[in-house]
């Protein structure tokens, strides 16, 4: 998997509940847990732009709801650095749900995303309508 070209904080932890922003019929989803996170005893996972969370839904279509599901987390309030020395934030959290090999399960998504997702998600970032 090809590494983030930034160093991006991390500004959402398991629990946390975030919209979901594709038409795969699930509206907002609760963080259970982060993958490939390496964490310390009694310390929260906590995930940041580009990071691939176990989430289950809690609003949507009713054969959505209570499914455990992998999803990619495409904007984020908390502020970050790239390497250009530019910080960028987002007005909202937002996810896309993807499958297991990072395909996204929906065919589009509401609202850009950001560049970190296109060099290490290509094809959710091609169904997005804007990069950032």
């Amino acid at each position: 998997m090809k590494g983030l070209g930034s160093k991006v904080t991390k500004g959402l932890q398991v629990g946390s509940r975030i919209a979901c922003h594709d038409n795969s019929g699930a509206k907002e989803v609760e963080v259970i847990n982060v993958l490939n996170v390496r964490g310390v005893r009694n310390r929260y996972p906590m995930a940041g732009i580009g990071d691939v969370l176990i989430v289950s839904v809690k609003k949507g279509k009713p054969e959505m709801v209570k499914k455990v599901v992998r999803a990619l987390i495409v904007r984020q309030k908390m502020p970050y650095k790239r390497p250009n020395g530019l910080t960028i934030m987002f007005e909202d959290n937002a996810v896309v749900l993807v499958t297991e090999d990072g395909l996204p399960v929906g065919t589009e998504i509401k609202g850009v995303v950001a560049k970190e997702i296109t060099e290490r998600y290509p094809k959710v970032s091609a169904i997005a309508p804007g990069v950032i």
